[in-house]
């Protein structure tokens, strides 16, 4: 790994906004800087901009290329995750580009990032000491070879296996990822009291629960309503009904979260009923956790039909971890009379258990985006599909 001189790292920050393709372009106007390599930086940090906003903002930190800034996880994210655990050791099995390792060195004594590309688990190392990180050891190895080696017992072994395939394409199942988490548990509970896992989104929990069988608790995290990550922890002494806890990361620190079981969520009462003066939209973690029942059972709420997940009151409940809107009148799927209630042909759409998507009603209809009015296209109670004209409250 080469450290930036002053002047490259001057150039770095001056350009940081630019179009890269544009400054590859004036590249002759620098003949004295290695442009291309400065401008890989550039585009690094562009992309790690809203998620490593204080990485980005030091300007002594080295960023890796923007695949691997990509792949790593968000202050938030990591901060987040690193709350969830702690102890003396942790073991990042799959170190990257150092979040993750950096915010759980917070929590314990040591931690060791081991990252198979030894220019990436330089350039850990590096930032590791100027953010005076002192307890994390940076080792290049594979995570195969260096639990051959490790002979000690960690607290917690974290993985977050790479989710691209052999030909590059997106891949979210615990077999196609790498280093396969399937093969190598029982080594890892082995030499840890244990095992911290991160997947994708993407992939079904009721499939990993059964894959991975000795899960303890689980995690649905969400950035702003946008779902980033699952968690699970696994323990020797498994949870017949793991903990679930849905978590959506807001602004300014503030968190909203729910947690339950999945038998609490099959126990849960549920009635239903056509929309009243409010409608209640869950975040998507609480969605990707599956706490529909329970969700309505805790809040006291009414479902609108068992498969839509919009829940409906005449109690504004302000405290709800989700999107709010006062329902001003439900209406039939007929063009003339949507567009006769929206003088400006435009509003934010949103489809829930409705036979067409989003841009199949656009299309039809010729509403535009935007607006303050909010469209729900689902399907009520009677089996009818309607369309509820909402604003905020």
């Amino acid at each position: 790994m080469r450290l930036f001189t002053k002047e490259e790292k001057q150039f770095i920050q001056e350009h940081q906004q630019e179009q890269v393709s544009r400054l590859m372009l004036q590249a002759s106007r620098y003949p004295a800087l290695p442009v291309l390599e400065l401008v890989q930086q550039i585009q690094a940090r562009q992309k790690a901009a809203s998620k490593l906003p204080a990485w980005v903002a030091n300007p002594d930190l080295v960023f890796p290329v923007a695949l691997s800034v990509e792949q790593s996880s968000s202050e938030a994210t990591a901060a987040y995750k690193a709350s969830l655990v702690s102890g003396q050791l942790l073991i990042d099995l799959t170190g990257g580009f150092g979040v993750d390792s950096y915010f759980f060195a917070k929590n314990f004594a040591r931690v060791l990032h081991v990252e198979q590309q030894q220019d990436l688990s330089e350039v850990a190392a590096h930032n590791f000491a100027l953010l005076q990180a002192h307890n994390i050891q940076a080792v290049p190895a594979t995570a195969d070879s260096f639990l051959q080696n490790f002979d000690g017992l960690a607290d917690v072994m974290y993985l977050d296996p790479a989710r691209r395939g052999g030909r590059d394409e997106r891949v979210h199942l615990l077999q196609d990822c790498e280093p396969d988490v399937l093969h190598l548990l029982p080594t890892l509970l082995q030499k840890a009291h244990a095992v911290f896992l991160k997947t994708s989104p993407m992939l079904d929990i009721d499939l990993a629960l059964q894959q991975l069988q000795l899960v303890t608790k689980v995690w649905v995290v969400a950035v702003q309503n946008e779902c980033k990550e699952v968690l699970y922890l696994l323990k020797n002494t498994p949870e017949t009904h793991p903990e679930i806890t849905a978590v959506n990361l807001l602004p300014g620190g503030q968190v909203q979260s729910i947690s339950f079981s999945e038998e609490q969520e099959q126990a849960a009462a549920v009635s239903y009923a056509d929309a009243k003066a409010y409608i209640y939209e869950p975040n998507t973690a609480i969605l990707k956790a599956g706490a529909y029942k329970y969700l309505a059972q805790t809040y006291q709420l009414e479902k609108l039909h068992p498969n839509s997940h919009l829940y409906t009151s005449n109690s504004l409940l302000l405290q709800f971890p989700g999107r709010i809107f006062r329902c001003l009148s439900t209406n039939r799927y007929n063009k003339k009379e949507l567009l006769r209630l929206l003088p400006d042909k435009k509003a934010n759409i949103t489809a829930r258990n409705f036979p067409e998507s989003v841009a199949e009603i656009r299309r039809k209809t010729g509403i535009k985006e935007g607006g303050k009015k909010y469209l729900f296209f689902t399907t009520d109670m009677h089996q009818k599909p309607v369309v509820l004209i909402c604003e905020k409250p």
